[in-house]
């Protein structure tokens, strides 16, 4: 059986974008490895194993082009308003929150931010499959 471990994204500024997932999701510096031409930043939280891998390429100085195949990175949080409001006051300018209905019945409340490189990032509050 396979078991999903981490994500990765590009950035350019390491510290920036570090900064950005502590503030918003208490994700740390799980380990720093330095390679000729790259860095890799694995950060984790306590709530799960699965990781946020950030490569920092050297010699890029422009912003990566998302493409349109890039959807989100996704969080769950067990109260999404007070979430929302923190996220707020940090500057971070959250979507307003939504809630998804299917048949009449909710299925996902949910925002997105927008990290320094332009990774959206989903916020769904605990409930039903979002756990």
């Amino acid at each position: 059986m396979a078991k999903a471990i981490h994500t990765m994204i590009r950035v350019r500024d390491e510290a920036r974008a570090v900064a950005f997932y502590r503030a918003a999701f208490g994700l740390d510096v799980a380990e720093r490895l330095v390679f000729p031409g790259f860095t890799l930043v694995y950060l984790r939280n306590g709530e799960a194993d699965f990781e946020l891998e950030l490569t920092i390429n050297a010699d890029r100085h422009e912003p990566y082009e998302l493409g349109d195949g890039y959807g989100h990175l996704a969080f769950v949080v067990d109260d999404l308003d007070a979430e929302h409001q923190r996220f707020t006051a940090a500057g971070f300018a959250p979507t307003a929150v939504k809630e998804l209905r299917q048949d009449g019945a909710r299925r996902a409340r949910f925002c997105f931010l927008t990290d320094p490189d332009g990774y959206r990032i989903e916020v769904l509050e605990k409930f039903g499959r979002y756990r």
